[in-house]
């Protein structure tokens, strides 16, 4: 008999919407349900053939021949390592500098003069939170609008928490380099300000020392327990919550209720909303809400 020839790996292209997938339906339902549990993220039947196309990769690169091998690992005494590797490949990092702007507009003219005029101007204690940071431009912008906002802000004791599920986009935010293209929409005067030529890097720019230094950098699931103590007087989760089912959704808004300062502000996406979610915030402009004290 010949020898049997070895199992080839499966291709990377996707056939025609409809052809059978390497990614199997029982694959599917596996990577789905550790995707809910470990990060709370829903992923419909449509969304198969995109789980299929960030994960082939990764299977491959593990050497293994198909999804069956992947799901078994899944299943495995090792699973726990690789699955930071499998929310890393199915969570979105599509972001820009002031994306949404009037978000900022609003911080820079309404938002930051509350918090200056309340209980914050006594203990100088300035604390705003990037919730789903992805690669950093969201909590760099906001950073940029405090200092542009806040007279003398070396007087306050403020800064930036920036945080994210996935912990390979979170070492490219803390790193804070940036292709020439993507500063396109941060105005010349600030981008002449805090960002300079990244050394070692062609075309590529580094967001400066001082602005990187008023941002933290940390990896969090908001599903699990969050380390943080004290208030925040302004939290930014854009785009996050999408993934989340609604009784998800209702517990996350439930907490940051919880820590939020009373009268703190939420931001989120444009495609998001509260209603019927949370009670615990009144709408004061375009996906912007504040505490109800």
């Amino acid at each position: 008999m010949p020898p049997t020839a070895p199992r080839p790996i499966f291709p990377i292209e996707l056939g025609h919407a409809g052809a059978d997938l390497p990614l199997s339906q029982r694959n599917f339902n596996v990577i789905r349900t550790l995707a809910l549990e470990k990060a709370g993220i829903t992923l419909a039947d449509h969304k198969r053939n995109m789980v299929y196309r960030r994960l082939s990769r990764r299977v491959a690169a593990l050497g293994f021949a198909d999804f069956d091998d992947y799901c078994a690992l899944l299943a495995g005494p090792e699973a726990e390592g690789e699955m930071q590797h499998m929310i890393n490949a199915l969570t979105t990092n599509k972001t820009d500098f002031f994306r949404e702007n009037h978000h900022f507009d609003h911080l820079a003219a309404t938002a930051i003069p509350a918090m200056l005029s309340s209980g914050m101007a006594k203990s100088k204690r300035l604390r705003i939170w990037s919730a789903g940071c992805s690669s950093g431009q969201e909590p760099y912008s906001i950073a940029m609008t405090l200092v542009r906002a806040v007279f003398d802000l070396d007087l306050f004791d403020a800064r930036v928490l920036a945080t994210d599920i996935d912990t390979e986009i979170l070492a490219r935010a803390e790193r804070g380099i940036y292709a020439a293209h993507e500063l396109s929409a941060i105005p010349y005067g600030l981008r002449s300000v805090f960002f300079q030529p990244a050394a070692g890097h062609p075309n590529q720019f580094r967001a400066q020392a001082a602005l990187r230094g008023l941002v933290a950098f940390r990896p969090l699931n908001l599903h699990n327990a969050w380390p943080m103590k004290g208030s925040f007087d302004a939290i930014f989760c854009r785009n996050v919550v999408i993934y989340f089912d609604k009784m998800a959704q209702m517990r996350l808004f439930d907490r940051f209720a919880n820590i939020l300062a009373p009268g703190g502000f939420l931001y989120i996406g444009h495609s998001e909303s509260l209603f019927r979610v949370t009670e615990r915030f009144r709408a004061v402009g375009q996906s912007i809400y504040r505490k109800i004290a």
